[in-house]
């Protein structure tokens, strides 16, 4: 196994969806590099300019990083953000206001799409790791990977769907019990497995933010092409 398969054995083996958790973490390296190292690196300063800032979903979380870490502080988010506002307000003046993709969506999306086809190309090594792991790909996460795999492989989209369902059966039936335990009647308390279903069935289904957020940035890029690019008049 090289580097890379480590890198998301790793992943796999820390639980919950290794994709999820993979981009998380890149994301908040790139943020912690952009307010430690690049403040004022003038790649960064064009870049916020043209999209205007972050997005809602990384203006927030870059904010959050900032504050929490004595090292970065309010200075750097400042610093950022008041050339983004000076911009705003010159280019409102000229009626010409536009702005582009959040450049940290754009760096999310590849990383997604990178990890995909990493997992997919190490599939046989891969493979029986998540199989017998607590983590559970998300549903973006686990469709991606499976039509990436059914475009190439066949069998192998197949064995991971099976093994798929069988997570989700799982978190279902932990759900249920958890449920049943509330009944009056019932003596036992629920265990911390059944306890935690809650959650891991919202994770199954949505991922974590990150994955709510690209999910929400495609649809919005589809309705984009729809209206006024690819399908316009």
């Amino acid at each position: 196994m090289d580097l890379i398969g480590i890198y998301l054995k790793e992943a796999i083996e820390e639980g919950v969806c290794p994709v999820c958790r993979i981009l998380e973490k890149h994301e908040n390296n790139v943020i912690g590099e952009i307010l430690y190292e690049h403040v004022l690196d003038p790649e960064v300063d064009r870049s916020f300019k043209k999209s205007m800032g972050l997005c809602t979903y990384h203006a927030w979380k870059l904010k959050e990083i900032a504050y929490a870490n004595p090292l970065y502080g309010a200075l750097g988010v400042s610093m950022l953000y008041e050339r983004v506002l000076s911009h705003y307000i010159t280019s409102l003046k000229k009626g010409d206001a536009g702005e582009e993709e959040c450049p940290l969506c754009l760096l999310s999306r590849e990383k997604e799409r990178n990890t995909i086809e990493s997992i997919a190309t190490r599939f046989d090594e891969l493979f029986e790791v998540y199989k017998n792991s607590s983590s559970i790909f998300c549903k973006r996460h686990f469709e991606m990977l499976y039509n990436y795999l059914r475009e190439r492989d066949l069998p192998k989209a197949e064995k991971l769907k099976e093994v798929q369902i069988k997570k989700l059966e799982s978190i279902d039936e932990g759900l249920e019990k958890f449920i049943s335990k509330f009944d009056y009647r019932s003596k036992e308390a629920p265990t911390s497995r059944e306890a935690g279903s809650p959650i891991l069935a919202i994770y199954a289904l949505r991922g974590s933010l990150i994955g709510t957020n690209l999910q929400k940035m495609c649809r919005e890029e589809r309705r984009r092409l729809f209206r006024g690019g690819i399908f316009g008049d």
